[in-house]
């Protein structure tokens, strides 16, 4: 066992992480020659970088942004979003490893998530009240009723 002598560090959502490798494993990584460097084995495990190219016998390229399986595996970041579609097949597996999922969902600020589910709340009480009503099922009609008043006047209330 060598001891390390290359330090890296990434700091993902807060996090640090910290590699260190001994002199053979830096170079048998190509850390000291920055063209042979996979990124992505590195943000994503060892091994990663060839389950990009998994399925694909030729180097692909993106028609958009000219970026290639070889760019991404350096970076570790792809070029454009038209990449996501031309390399999607051994992406998949890689954005589940790193995120929560494989969709983008995006943040929005609290008043405006609240404002959301409240309006989600009164499109559900509305559907069950026509349905209630339909079913001639009056009580339910008339308490799913109350509970609309109710949103309404919590809605009116909020800026």
């Amino acid at each position: 066992m060598n001891d390390a002598t290359v330090f890296l560090t990434q700091i993902l959502e807060g996090k640090m992480q910290k590699v260190n490798l001994c002199e053979t494993c830096s170079k048998e990584k190509g850390v000291q020659d920055p063209t042979g460097f996979a990124l992505a084995d590195l943000l994503l495990g060892i091994g990663a970088a060839e389950e990009i190219e998994k399925g694909s016998g030729t180097a692909q390229k993106c028609p958009v942004c000219g970026y290639t399986q070889a760019d991404f595996k350096k970076t570790g970041r792809l070029g454009c979003s038209s990449c996501y579609l031309t390399f999607a097949e051994g992406l998949g597996t890689l954005l589940k490893a790193m995120h929560k999922g494989t969709e983008h969902v995006g943040k929005l600020p609290q008043r405006a998530f609240r404002a959301m589910e409240l309006s989600d709340k009164m499109r559900t009480l509305t559907e069950d009240l026509e349905k209630a009503v339909a079913e001639e099922n009056y009580e339910t009609a008339a308490s799913l009723r109350d509970e609309i008043k109710k949103l309404e006047a919590e809605i009116a209330v909020r800026p």
